[in-house]
């Protein structure tokens, strides 16, 4: 599939200085950090998890734990998704109950990913408190869902996408917009 670059949002600066944002706004919220857990939503959620955690511990001089979900099974459009759909790991390193859980992903559109993400976490218990880091929300909510933590906001058509790369899974680091030619 072809794209059509429309804009360029972030490079990895850019990102880094969001991410740097969200940890110290979830520091903020959450003193004290007992029982904060940041779980990512696969895929580049999860590294965003992992690098909100390390500028946790730089702030606070301690990790909270983070962990991952995948899911691919509690979607609403799983019947569109293939025959076969590839289910990967899901990790909650700790109990759930009475914890404060960050879902942390990339872009935040119609609110149907984060709605598959609370229905997974709670069949592993029942947490105190979820709240939502995104690093962009680009608006066109199909679900009252709204984020806690936000890198940057963003202006889209519904006809635009919003790509996120990361080093983790792709060989730059930015965030574009381009759209289907």
């Amino acid at each position: 599939m072809e794209f059509k670059h429309k804009a360029h949002i972030m490079d990895a600066a850019g990102i880094s200085r969001a991410l740097s944002r969200l940890a110290s706004q979830i520091v903020e919220q959450n003193v004290g950090m007992t029982d904060l857990l940041l779980v990512g939503i696969r895929r580049r959620g999860v590294p965003l998890a992992e690098r909100i955690a390390e500028r946790i511990e730089h702030l606070e001089g301690q990790r909270p734990p983070t962990g991952q979900l995948d899911i691919t099974l509690y979607r609403d459009d799983l019947s569109t998704v293939g025959p076969r759909p590839v289910v990967n790991r899901t990790d909650i390193p700790v109990d759930v109950t009475d914890s404060t859980i960050v879902l942390v992903d990339d872009v935040l559109y119609t609110g149907r990913t984060v709605r598959a993400a609370l229905d997974e976490l709670v069949d592993f218990g029942r947490p105190r408190k979820v709240e939502l880091a995104v690093l962009i929300d680009r608006g066109h909510r199909e679900l009252p869902i709204q984020a806690d933590y936000v890198g940057k906001r963003l202006q889209t058509t519904a006809a635009e996408i919003v790509k996120v790369m990361l080093k983790d899974y792709d060989e730059e680091e930015q965030v574009i917009v381009v759209e289907n030619e």
